[in-house]
C-alpha cells in the first residue's frame, strides 16, 4: 500500500477579502444546514475498503515460496504499537486491535489529519 500520510498545507484564510457583492452571506440557517450532514446522505450506501495493517515487511519471492504453516514473518512494528487503518488505501486512523465475541477488531484511538484529499 502506498503511504498517503504526508501533510497538505492550506491557506490561512483569516485575512481573505470579503465576498463580492453578488454572492450572498451565509445566513445562521445556512449553517445549521451544513452542520447537520443531510448532504451525505447521497453517499451513505458507498462501499469503501477498510484495512487495519499490524505492519509490513519486505521479502523476495523464492523466501516467500518456503513458507510454510506455522512460519513466522517479522514485522516492523512493536508489540502494543499503534497499527495503521486505512479506507481506500489511505491512512485515516491509528488504532489498537481488541476482541470482540471471539473476533478481531479495531479501536481507533487517533485520526490522521490531512489523511483524505
Amino acid at each position: 500500500m502506498a503511504e498517503h500520510d504526508e501533510e497538505v498545507s492550506l491557506p490561512d484564510l483569516t485575512d481573505a477579502a470579503p465576498l463580492p457583492a453578488d454572492v450572498p452571506a451565509m445566513t445562521a440557517e445556512d449553517e445549521e444546514q451544513v452542520r447537520t450532514g443531510q448532504d451525505l446522505e447521497a453517499v451513505f450506501d458507498v462501499p469503501v475498503n477498510v484495512s487495519a495493517v499490524l505492519g509490513k515487511t519486505h521479502m523476495e519471492v523464492s523466501n516467500l515460496l518456503k513458507l510454510g504453516r506455522g512460519a513466522i514473518v517479522e514485522l516492523d512494528r512493536k508489540v502494543g504499537e499503534a497499527i495503521d487503518i486505512y479506507v481506500n488505501d489511505r491512512l485515516v486512523a491509528r488504532g489498537e486491535v481488541v476482541v470482540v465475541d471471539d473476533r478481531l477488531g479495531v479501536t481507533m484511538t487517533e485520526i490522521v489529519k490531512g489523511g483524505i484529499g
